[in-house]
């Protein structure tokens, strides 16, 4: 195949990792809630029903503890099943599958059996989606020994990373934010993949290093800009993959800027910032560091639009905190300009 780049969404770069590796190997199977409905899930697993049929792309009923058992069980008869949860809200109801099952069959069977299953769940804003319907859980699962956790932010990593979950002999947690359906980006025609483990660079800066996980990788790049007007100049690194956690890439930007915000896409207690931060300072060798974490406001999140614009870090909040650590006790900055898209609006249903 040619590897030739075009320009995709990250829906279509997630659709074509699903065509391509269920091209490439008759036992990747794609199973979950709306996978064979009209909209496909945001169009990511359109026309797979048509080429593939029944057997290996097909809707589950709304049992998410038994239907992950389900792929669990395929996984461990020698299939590679792709499971789709749409919100990672509906995980919680296959906790037990997940972690008492899928994350420990490897171990407990001293390698003899293994559960090369990717589960995908959709992460993130809409409109109005209230407390039960707005979770990130991603945290609870960093702390399951067994489990894989990426998060990509772009459809080059979206692809390549979907790729490299259903090759993965180990369960993987694939996640999506909505808003990162709207983004577009050059990817690669031919197949691919990207290792778990390594984060990605995406723009240099002395002054801060801007963590941001998922989407809000996407609003650490829009802070950068609007740090600009203050005349500073901040590092942002995507981690892409939580675990594993590529921390020597992490630990050399901080040790260059001395300065580090991690912004989470979920509660900050006992999350990814708190993991970051703390795996910094068990590692030492670095200067003394300023360190921040962000993430979502410690209430559920509520229902009204203008309340749920609060409870979620943005660009220019992150840009605020980050004059503020560069600055203490100096006069409170905003920024001036206005980005060109400082939100796309989500368009359902899920």
């Amino acid at each position: 195949m040619s590897s030739v780049e075009r320009i995709l969404t990250y829906p279509e770069a997630i659709r074509e990792a699903l065509e391509q590796e269920m091209e490439k190997d008759p036992t990747v199977i794609v199973m979950g809630l709306g996978v064979d409905d009209p909209k496909r899930i945001l169009g990511t697993t359109g026309g797979l029903l048509e080429k593939y049929g029944p057997q290996r792309i097909f809707d589950t009923p709304l049992a998410e503890d038994g239907m992950t058992g389900v792929a669990i069980g395929a996984a461990l008869a020698g299939l590679r099943p792709v499971h789709v949860h749409i919100r990672m809200d509906f995980v919680l109801l296959a906790m037990n599958q997940i972690v008492n099952m899928a994350a420990k069959m490897c171990h407990m069977y001293a390698g003899a059996l293994s559960v090369p299953l990717v589960i995908r769940s959709i992460i993130g804003k809409s409109w109005g989606q209230g407390a039960q319907h707005s979770q990130s859980i991603y945290p609870l699962l960093m702390n399951i020994p067994g489990l894989k956790i990426v998060a990509p932010s772009t459809p080059y990593d979206a692809k390549g990373c979907l790729i490299q979950g259903i090759r993965d002999n180990n369960p993987v947690i694939f996640m999506e934010h909505r808003m990162l359906y709207y983004q577009r980006g050059p990817v690669p025609v031919n197949l691919y993949s990207v290792p778990f483990g390594k984060a990605r660079l995406l723009s240099q800066g002395d002054d801060i290093t801007l963590v941001g996980i998922s989407q809000m990788a996407v609003e650490c790049l829009r802070a950068r800009q609007y740090l600009r007007e203050a005349g500073i100049d901040a590092e942002v690194i995507d981690p892409v993959s939580l675990s594993p956690l590529d921390m020597e890439s992490i630990t050399a930007s901080v040790t260059k800027t001395g300065n580090l915000i991690v912004v989470d896409n979920a509660w900050t207690p006992c999350g990814a910032g708190a993991e970051i931060i703390t795996r910094l300072v068990e590692g030492g060798g670095h200067r003394k560091m300023n360190v921040v974490r962000m993430g979502f406001a410690s209430i559920p999140c509520p229902t009204s639009p203008p309340l749920e614009q609060e409870f979620y870090p943005d660009a220019r909040k992150i840009a605020i905190a980050a004059f503020e650590m560069l600055n203490p006790g100096k006069k409170k900055w905003e920024p001036k300009a206005k980005l060109p898209i400082e939100e796309v609006e989500f368009k359902g249903p899920f």
